[in-house]
């Protein structure tokens, strides 16, 4: 049961990634949830989520934003980073991932998934059939109904880490 939730990597930080390996793994397309995964809750993208992103598009990958967030917010991040983009996203719905993959020309193979949460982005994307990176939360201020989940995540990961 809990195994629905399970990333199937869980690293500190998106921006540890070995994207070049992956690449060569055959992986072609990155879906990434925005806040608290690349920048703290409602910030601009910054200089280090500008370099990430041109040095993704040089290696080749399409990348798509998906945020459960309204336009004006993940628009002010695209701004910066200029790949395509979804919000309002539903997460965990399947149908966001689909989407994403559908805008960037990939498939459930070739597709990885970044994210923090475990209840919205993991568990949408396990449901999708996408390979998925959780990442630790980049700040600890966030939304009350998040941080209660956080709770929750805290059981999930006990599970996941005895597992391996």
């Amino acid at each position: 049961m809990l195994e629905n939730f399970y990333p199937d990597e869980y690293l500190d930080s998106a921006y540890q990634i070995e994207f070049d390996h992956l690449y060569r793994e055959g992986y072609r397309g990155i879906i990434f949830d925005v806040d608290n995964t690349l920048v703290p809750h409602g910030a601009p993208a910054d200089e280090r989520a500008k370099r990430l992103f041109t040095y993704l598009k040089e290696l080749g990958y399409g990348c798509c934003l998906l945020s459960n967030n309204k336009e004006p917010r993940v628009k002010m991040f695209n701004d910066v980073v200029q790949v395509q983009y979804i919000f309002k996203a539903g997460k965990p719905n399947r149908s966001g991932y689909e989407r994403a993959m559908e805008l960037m020309g990939t498939n459930r193979k070739n597709t990885l998934f970044v994210g923090d949460q475990i209840f919205t982005d993991v568990y949408g994307a396990n449901r999708a059939g996408i390979h998925t990176i959780l990442t630790k939360p980049i700040h600890p201020k966030e939304e009350i109904q998040i941080v209660l989940k956080r709770y929750l995540e805290k059981v999930v990961l006990f599970f996941y880490n005895r597992r391996k």
